[in-house]
């Protein structure tokens, strides 16, 4: 077993209430239970001697294997091939999708193992260590299996076929031998404290609820409506979105770790297992276009929620980030016993940028709500009087709150600024809520709305404009430049083929962007109050391929979208950044990059068709 693998050598499985990576020779080093947010079960990714861990090899000098791992199509079923001299096995890792919609507080995680190809010899490791490794587990062994438990929490091994489970210091182990078309497995089962053991899988229930999973995924992936150039890659990232959402409640989490560093020994380690505002409001549309109406419309439900419980945060009616049951405390600690991925220290749990003031948030929420149009379920309790009160007092709070000093999009704890991303989400609040009170012919102060709108166009087009730069800049009174601006075509603030826009793509092209790939900012000239440095990030990358597109630059935007494929891992998953030798760096999948890869490629199919049907 590797030490440290690298970040991008894992897939991801989950049941839509939690998920779990799978390196790529067979490691189960991340899963948390029974939610995205729980206190982890195995995390050797964060820790390799204290984290816990569950692996499933081959018993065999590691240079005498090839290894292999893919999705089965259009599922989230991970399939890892050892191909040894004496045979080929197969380890197939899931999640079964049963009940989503109901929080549960039990977990599966299935690990079937066949050979295709003459004898393989396997080994067994299964090393809990519940609660981020805090927690002590007794163990104990019956007919049917291997049981761990602390006093919160309990985890059941079941081991099917020839598999003979034994204890090695408090921990289950095994080594097995399987000839062709032989079929073995081990079921993880997470319970509460106390609750009694599972009822034991056979093996032809096991083959049932592996098709089922198979079925399911099969059944989700068919609705996707998108049929342009880049097929698979979209719906690799649909399914990457749909394993990231907590189904009880549609909302999406950012990503499905916590404390991978942004640099490697850096501190910029951060948990992304909470829903963000700003990132799933951003993903309705996209849900929409794919055809996807009920993923979004449960996540509008979510939001709608959050603006009708009102204010959470001192003064503010929207906080930036909530659990994904609408939770609003979100307590940063850090974990001082873990020496953190490849030593990058502090790992933290939680998240102390909850009580930032973020004023974009505003605008991506109001977006959310509204810009895919009417028929969504949301957009139709809207229609209703007290759905459209809440929005609207909403707005009308905004209209004497926009025009003040936030952290911004990037979170930085250095300071508040007036940043400009900020004010064009606040332009973008008013704009769409102008566009639904007419549409729905609802009350609103519409002049009072209108006025605050324009407002902040002058504002913008008057301070957040660099003529040094010729650019619009990051903050009012600098010359900084920041990649969260390329979302201002999509708003409808300004063309993509306006003469300031250009420009800006110009001098964002000379600063920010190095071969297709994109900084956020330079921290050097922007200081964030943070050491050390970062990466590209990937969500800019495909918002740049975004703006060029619409720009009309397409044979750039799809040069810099193809480079930008290359440096998906090898199932199609990106972290949140990529670093000056291609690595990948961040917390692991990020939703919001593939969100962001899915609009890329739209605008692109859509760019490249109006050109073709122009000639």
């Amino acid at each position: 077993m590797r030490r440290y693998p690298p970040i991008a050598d894992h897939g991801l499985i989950g049941d839509l209430q939690t998920a779990a990576l799978v390196s790529s020779d067979g490691v189960v080093d991340w899963f948390c239970a029974p939610r995205f947010d729980s206190p982890s079960i195995f995390a050797a990714l964060l820790d390799h001697e204290k984290g816990g861990h569950f692996s499933l090899t081959v018993d065999a000098d590691p240079a005498e294997v090839t290894v292999r791992q893919l999705y089965l199509s259009d599922t989230a079923i991970v399939v890892t091939r050892f191909l040894t001299a004496d045979g080929i096995g197969e380890v197939i890792d899931f999640m079964p999708v049963e009940d989503p919609h109901r929080a549960g507080d039990s977990r599966r995680l299935i690990r079937a193992v066949r050979v295709v190809r003459g004898s393989v010899r396997f080994r067994m490791e299964c090393r809990p260590r519940f609660d981020y490794g805090r927690a002590r587990h007794r163990t104990t062994t019956s007919p049917d299996g291997v049981s761990f438990a602390t006093p919160e929490a309990r985890a059941h091994l079941q081991a099917i076929g020839p598999v003979a489970l034994a204890v090695d210091n408090g921990d289950a182990v095994a080594t097995f031998t399987l000839d062709s078309g032989t079929l073995a497995a081990c079921v993880l089962t997470t319970l509460p404290a106390g609750a009694p053991h599972p009822q034991p899988l056979s093996e032809d229930e096991l083959r049932r609820t592996f098709a089922r999973t198979r079925g399911f995924w099969h059944d989700w992936t068919a609705r996707c409506r998108y049929r342009g150039r880049w097929q698979q890659i979209v719906n690799r990232s649909a399914i990457t979105l749909k394993l990231l959402t907590y189904a009880p409640t549609g909302a999406l989490i950012a990503a499905a770790t916590t404390g991978l560093p942004e640099q490697i020994g850096g501190e910029r380690n951060w948990d992304y297992r909470f829903t963000w505002v700003r990132d799933a409001s951003l993903s309705v549309s996209a849900l929409v276009k794919l055809g996807y109406t009920e993923e979004a419309d449960a996540f509008r439900r979510w939001l709608g929620d959050r603006v009708r419980a009102g204010r959470t945060a001192p003064g503010e009616p929207l906080q930036i980030m909530y659990r994904i049951d609408g939770d609003p405390h979100l307590t940063e600690e850090t974990l001082d016993h873990f020496e953190g991925y490849r030593g990058s220290a502090p790992v933290r749990v939680g998240n102390g940028a909850a009580d930032q003031l973020q004023l974009d948030i505003y605008g991506e929420a109001v977006y959310g709500l509204l810009e895919a149009g009417p028929g969504g379920e949301w957009l139709a309790q809207l229609a209703g009087y007290d759905g459209w009160l809440a929005l609207a007092e909403l707005l009308d709070w905004l209209c004497e709150h926009w025009d003040r000093a936030d952290e911004g999009i990037w979170e930085t704890r250095g300071g508040r600024r007036d940043f400009t991303y900020s004010r064009l989400m606040c332009w973008t609040a008013f704009d769409r809520g102008i566009r639904a009170a007419t549409q729905l012919a609802r009350p609103a102060d519409l002049a009072r709305w209108t006025a605050a709108r324009d407002a902040i166009l002058q504002q913008i087009m008057e301070r957040g404009w660099s003529e040094k730069r010729q650019a619009f800049v990051q903050s009012y009174g600098s010359d900084v430049l920041d990649a969260s601006l390329l979302l201002m075509p999509l708003t409808g603030f300004i063309s993509p083929r306006d003469r300031r826009w250009l420009s800006t793509l110009d001098a964002m092209d000379d600063e920010l962007v190095s071969d297709s790939l994109v900084y956020r900012y330079n921290p050097e000239a922007s200081p964030d109050g943070l050491r050390g440095s970062e990466g590209t990030f990937s969500l800019c990358s495909f918002l740049y391929v975004d703006a060029m597109a619409r720009a009309g630059r397409l044979d750039q935007a799809r040069y810099a979208f193809d480079k930008m494929l290359t440096y998906a891992n090898h199932v199609g998953l990106f972290a949140e950044e990529i670093g000056p030798t291609g690595e990948q760096l961040g917390n692991f999948p990020q939703a919001f990059t593939h969100l962001a890869l899915i609009n890329a490629a739209m605008a692109l199919d859509e760019e490249l068709d109006r050109e073709a049907a122009e000639r």
